[in-house]
């Protein structure tokens, strides 16, 4: 027998997949997990024992830095937003609640915004880039920033989100042709339609590991991932340098009298389109309490 330190790359029918010395071992999780109520997720860093018949075991699942329900995976470090210049015509308030959810997580947020050869991307990426969010024009035609992308996900645990339409497929096929291949296999083994599985993979491409998800339904605002509205103003990152300069500490930092946000808006130092967003999203959640949960 041998211990080895992995990462789990898919799990299917109580089998799960895990990359450990640059090999692939199918592993069984050891019934103490079930026991404590804990499931092995695609993305966990895990100690397995590889014995010589092949019985393989997950006997330690070890500490994860973050980790998301739908679809459920762990230890994600980007999560790359997908968003067009012409149609689907982007949504800022989707755009920023899934930046919202990523800081909540400790996730690095980036916004690739594609179809750059068929419209300007100038004015997102003058809202996103001013943020303080990686904000990346490409086009899958040219290939203009398709290598930067390379580059973020290069030694880390991406996720891409976009909505059907967004090219975000295209994107992948310019990252590493063979990954069209490999989601359409998984999907047509689960009998599944491409768009509706929740199907939680890691693929190995550009020096990273991705995972490919069907679209912003499966980054649902749930119990595991609400922002309660004191945490709230902390995931917008460009608000973080002003909260503290608010005239009173009960500020909401949506219209009140003496807020640095609202100043720093009228000034033209945060984006209105942000701040809007951050006020629609408040609003949804200010009734909300921690014992509600």
């Amino acid at each position: 027998m041998e211990k080895l330190k992995g990462t789990i790359l898919k799990g299917i029918g109580g089998f799960y997949y895990v990359e450990a010395a640059n090999t692939v071992y199918e592993c069984r999780a050891r019934g103490v997990f079930r026991k404590d109520k804990t499931t092995p997720l695609v993305g966990d860093k895990v100690i397995v024992s590889v014995e010589r018949n092949g019985e393989n075991a997950i006997d330690e699942i070890l500490e994860r830095k973050n980790f998301l329900s739908r679809p459920p995976v762990a230890n994600i470090d980007n999560l790359i937003i997908v968003a067009s210049t012409v149609e689907p015509k982007p949504s800022a308030l989707v755009i920023d609640k899934l930046i919202a959810v990523a800081e909540y997580k400790g996730i690095e947020p980036v916004l690739v915004i594609s179809k750059a050869d068929l419209s300007s991307a100038e004015e997102l990426f003058e809202i996103y880039s001013k943020s303080g969010i990686i904000t990346v024009p490409v086009s899958n035609k040219t290939g203009e920033g398709v290598d930067k992308v390379k580059e973020l996900i290069k030694d880390k645990i991406s996720a891409f989100t976009g909505n059907s339409g967004v090219g975000k497929t295209s994107l992948l096929n310019n990252l590493d042709p063979t990954l069209s291949l490999k989601t359409a296999e998984i999907s047509q083994k689960l009998g599944r339609g491409r768009h509706t599985t929740r199907q939680a993979e890691l693929f190995k491409t550009c020096g990273g590991l991705i995972m490919d998800t069907p679209g912003f339904s499966s980054f649902e605002i749930n119990k595991d991932n609400l922002i309660l509205k004191d945490e709230l103003p902390y995931c917008f990152r460009e608000f973080r340098k002003y909260l503290d300069s608010c005239k009173f500490t009960s500020c909401t930092h949506t219209c009140d009298k003496g807020c640095a946000v609202v100043e720093a808006v009228k000034n033209g130092e945060i984006s209105p389109s942000r701040h809007k967003s951050y006020v629609q999203l408040y609003n949804e959640v200010k009734d909300i309490k921690q014992w509600d949960l």
